[in-house]
């Protein structure tokens, strides 16, 4: 990747901020790991109590990065078919026709993910990993840019199923939302508290910032950054020692380590370098690593959090200088 083309990734991470900013209050982190699983081509989990605008920056993302948006509401009764779609029959032509579900989009909105039961929630494997669907045998590619925003409420326990650990393995990031302070807090009423409800993000203004072909050429840019020995063996490292420690009945999968690595690439892009340094890494870890974890039943005696363990694991495991 030259300088020019760094700098262009860079501009570009710039813009988009600066557009999600005119409706988003705070929640800087939030962006920049969805742009990071953008241009990494990996997916995301939200976690956050209501209202602290999960729903609502998908929408707003997926409006300025100009991508074809899908929204699901998980529930109860959700089919399998409900995502994919299904072959209905067709009396008027005695012929079965094949109609696609909601996922065939580029950005999906699986939103609150946890209230549907297991057997829906597995419709998401093969298209997260695989990006395409298998209907009746027939298996259909997804968007080029196919990105999954789940959603999910970490303080209901009632009416939930928690995702299975091969669920959650295929998001890329899980990020936990967190309330704002007592300025944005300010600033959010302020901007929004003239309205009742939440406001699509078109009325608002927001337009699309990222021109045809441009996150094709970026994602491009970024698999092609290469990763020093180094950086690589520190990747292996942090992700093997998520696996030793005992605090940890079920560390991180080689995956883990794979989709990190991507991650890290594509933020060095996004900082406007060519090349990967050990704080890429260190800065996405947790939230590369943190839902891929099973603690101990010790560890859940006492209290633990994975968060917790997974800093004391990053402080342990020396980076590279």
């Amino acid at each position: 990747m030259s300088t020019s083309i760094g700098a262009q990734i860079s501009i570009l991470r710039d813009t988009i901020r600066a557009e999600l900013q005119r409706a988003i209050v705070g929640q800087d982190d939030a962006i920049d790991l969805l742009l990071v699983a953008l241009l990494a081509r990996g997916h995301m989990l939200l976690e956050g109590p209501p209202g602290t605008s999960k729903t609502f920056l998908a929408q707003c993302f997926a409006r300025v990065t100009g991508l074809d948006y899908g929204r699901i509401q998980f529930t109860p009764d959700l089919m399998p078919g409900d995502i994919l779609g299904s072959s209905l029959f067709n009396f008027q032509t005695s012929s079965f026709t094949l109609t696609k579900g909601p996922i065939f989009c580029e950005l999906l909105l699986a939103d609150e993910i946890n209230r549907t039961p297991p057997k829906t929630q597995a419709a998401l494997l093969e298209a997260m990993q695989e990006r395409s669907v298998t209907i009746d045998g027939q298996t259909l590619p997804l968007p080029e840019h196919f990105l999954v925003v789940a959603t999910q409420n970490p303080i209901e326990h009632q009416g939930v199923y928690p995702l299975p650990e091969a669920q959650l393995d295929r998001f890329l990031f899980k990020h936990q939302m967190q309330y704002p302070d007592a300025a944005e807090e300010a600033a959010i009423v302020t901007l929004h508290g003239s309205r009742i409800g939440t406001v699509r993000p078109e009325a608002l203004g927001l337009s699309a910032v990222v021109a045809p072909g441009q996150i094709a050429a970026a994602q491009a840019e970024v698999a092609a950054i290469p990763m020093v020995p180094e950086v690589v063996d520190y990747v292996v490292r942090l992700v093997r020692a998520t696996r030793e420690t005992p605090d940890i009945e079920c560390g991180a999968s080689p995956r883990a380590g794979a989709m990190l690595a991507s991650a890290a690439r594509a933020r060095a892009a996004l900082e406007g370098r060519d090349y990967v340094i050990p704080d890429d890494v260190k800065a996405l870890a947790p939230a590369a690593l943190r839902h891929r974890l099973i603690l101990s039943p010790a560890a859940e005696i006492e209290g633990r959090r994975a968060d917790g363990i997974l800093a004391r694991l990053i402080e342990e495991v020396g980076a590279p200088r």
